[in-house]
């Protein structure tokens, strides 16, 4: 898979970030949140990201990356 990244909220490695995959997908980086009260199957999990990185995505434009 090549992945690339799209918008980040910092410039350094371990903050919420959204990549783009050559598979037409979006890989999303964030917390992962435990307080969350969903019933999730073992294959998935969720993420916590800032509203704004997805303001900033918009913004951006998902093709411009």
């Amino acid at each position: 898979m090549n992945v690339t990244k799209l918008v980040s909220s910092c410039d350094v490695k371990d903050c919420p970030t959204i990549y783009a995959t050559d598979r037409d997908t979006l890989l999303v980086q964030g917390e992962t949140p435990t307080d969350h009260g969903l019933k999730l199957p073992a294959h998935e999990t969720v993420v916590e990201i800032p509203v704004q990185l997805l303001v900033d995505l918009l913004r951006k434009g998902l093709r411009d990356a």
